[in-house]
């Protein structure tokens, strides 16, 4: 299927939403018959009649998001349309909300965290950062694994950490692909390597845990440091690499795939290629959650329940974000399986130790680094 074919398939499935055609079905009182429900309806959240009502008494939502712009707007926007409550959005790293929730500490400036890998979120509920709720709509998560074992956030994606590339440019230096991670830190790759910031990004925290898992922690921090001596840039955002190996800027990078999914399609960069390491990819769970003292604590836990619901993650794939979703009664992405990405082809990641360990983790990296490199500031 080519670049033009994609589009418009998006392009056309965007029209039949908008036209309330969807799988989802309920039954016509009156005929006996079934009809389609649109997903992008208060029916299709299904959440508690009283919860709603009392949200929209507060008629406010301040939300951070840590994915990317265009699929944040759009839940967003359609939040604001369902209920008719005034939502607020900034997009920040997930390093970055929570290092700003840890210095509020109990008085949030928002009320819900939406996207981002979980290993920052874990960091802020070790310190009672976020609130325990239990939604209606956890229900549908199709595994443990993709909630808090606290009760304070949620999974609503699963995104696959792999290797991006320039194929024009790998070709032009006559260079290999890197199969794997062992590859990149091949003296071959200097200064043609591009990652995330491990002070700001969630993508980076997840490397970390990545490799620790793979080799061991004195090896993985070794392997860290080995790593960058290859890499020219540390970007803000876990998904810097991808979008500069688009522009031709970067040659490598390390980041999520479906990030690299969205340069080729979206922004028809056809020059960027995509390797699942050859040792076995690692993944993230994209989360939500409330802030523990949140202003609008109804309205939070609305969102809750629309973030766990097709009206909220069928639009992932209709704005460029093309993760494998968590729920049993959301519409796969199609289009990551055809680029090769599989949701059950990776490593059994430890979260627990990733839960427990990331900040430490992170402090040894940067120790080991010499933290005071001024490719990590944070500002």
């Amino acid at each position: 299927m080519s670049n033009l074919t994609r589009r418009n398939f998006f392009g056309v499935s965007a029209v039949v939403a908008g036209l309330g055609i969807s799988a989802c079905k309920k039954s016509d009182s009156n005929t006996g018959e079934k009809k389609e429900t649109d997903t992008n309806s208060a029916d299709a959240v299904g959440a508690p009649e009283e919860l709603v009502k009392a949200a929209k008494e507060e008629g406010k939502l301040i939300v951070y998001g840590s994915c990317e712009e265009e699929y944040l707007n759009a839940v967003c926007t359609n939040f604001k349309s369902l209920y008719g409550i005034d939502v607020q959005v900034q997009r920040l790293s997930t390093g970055e909300v929570a290092a700003k929730i840890e210095e509020e500490n109990g008085h949030p400036s928002a009320d819900v965290w939406f996207g981002g890998t979980t290993d920052p979120y874990n960091v802020t509920s070790s310190k009672g950062l976020l609130e325990q709720y239990e939604p209606k709509n956890a229900s549908h998560l199709i595994s443990d694994k993709f909630k808090s074992t606290n009760k304070d956030w949620y999974g609503i994606y699963k995104g696959i950490l792999g290797i991006l590339y320039d194929k024009e440019e790998l070709k032009r230096l006559n260079l290999d692909v890197p199969q794997d991670y062992k590859d990149l830190i091949d003296p071959k790759y200097k200064g043609l390597i591009w990652s995330s910031n491990y002070n700001t990004a969630g993508t980076a925290k997840l490397i970390i845990n990545t490799v620790i898992q793979k080799y061991g922690h004195d090896q993985g921090i070794q392997y860290l440091v080995d790593l960058d001596k290859n890499i020219a840039q540390y970007t803000k955002s876990g998904s810097g690499p991808s979008k500069a190996i688009g522009t031709g800027e970067c040659t490598i990078g390390i980041g999520m795939l479906h990030d690299g999914i969205y340069q080729i399609v979206d922004q028809e960069h056809e020059n960027v290629g995509l390797q699942i390491p050859s040792s076995g990819a690692s993944y993230e769970v994209g989360a939500t959650a409330i802030f523990k003292g949140a202003a609008h604590p109804n309205a939070a836990k609305l969102w809750i329940e629309y973030a766990l619901s097709p009206a909220c993650v069928d639009l992932a794939q209709k704005n460029g974000s093309y993760q494998f979703l968590v729920i049993d009664n959301a519409k796969q992405p199609e289009i990551a399986t055809e680029y090769g990405l599989d949701p059950n082809n990776v490593m059994d990641y430890n979260f627990e130790d990733a839960k427990k360990h990331t900040e430490q983790y992170v402090k040894d990296v940067m120790e080991a680094l010499g933290g005071g490199d001024s490719r990590f500031k944070t500002e």
